[in-house]
């Protein structure tokens, strides 16, 4: 099937599958990571580490830097419970952090939100033409920038 439908957690159900994904890939989940993801989770568009950082630094009541957040992000994004939106140098927590997928990003130039959707068909079409041209990928990037349907109106 070349493209397919997740649930899609929320809330307490989005954090406790991104705690267990960490932990079945044998890291831990402490209370640093559950504050940057806490705070990753609230943002309804790409969040940069600086705006994390700001957030988990208001809710600590102590100043957070960002390079501990991009150290943090990093760590999710290679566990799949975070992805990065590249043009945007960004980040967006995975609704659906147990299933691996290259995904698309669909990302609004007007109000900056970020649709993440998966075909794999297309990626594989860019995993086997990268593959075709003697390239070995290991995350193909797919952002598709243009009007959300929201501001199309």
């Amino acid at each position: 099937m070349a493209q397919h439908h997740h649930h899609h957690a929320k809330g307490p159900d989005l954090k406790d599958a991104a705690r267990v994904q960490m932990i079945d890939d044998g890291h831990q989940w402490t209370e640093m990571r559950e504050s940057v993801f806490d705070a990753l989770a609230t943002f309804d568009q790409p969040a940069s580490a600086y705006d994390i950082a700001e957030k988990v630094s208001q809710a600590r009541g102590k100043r957070v830097a960002a390079n501990s957040v991009y150290r943090i992000l990093d760590l999710f994004v290679g566990s799949n419970v975070a992805r990065r939106v590249e043009s945007a140098n960004a980040y967006v927590a995975n609704e659906h952090p147990g299933c691996l997928h290259d995904c698309i990003f669909l990302i609004c130039d007007d109000c900056g939100k970020a649709t993440h959707i998966d075909n794999d068909k297309i990626a594989g079409g860019v995993r086997h033409a990268a593959e075709g041209a003697g390239f070995k990928p290991q995350r193909p990037v797919i952002e598709v920038r243009g009007q959300c349907g929201d501001c199309a109106e």
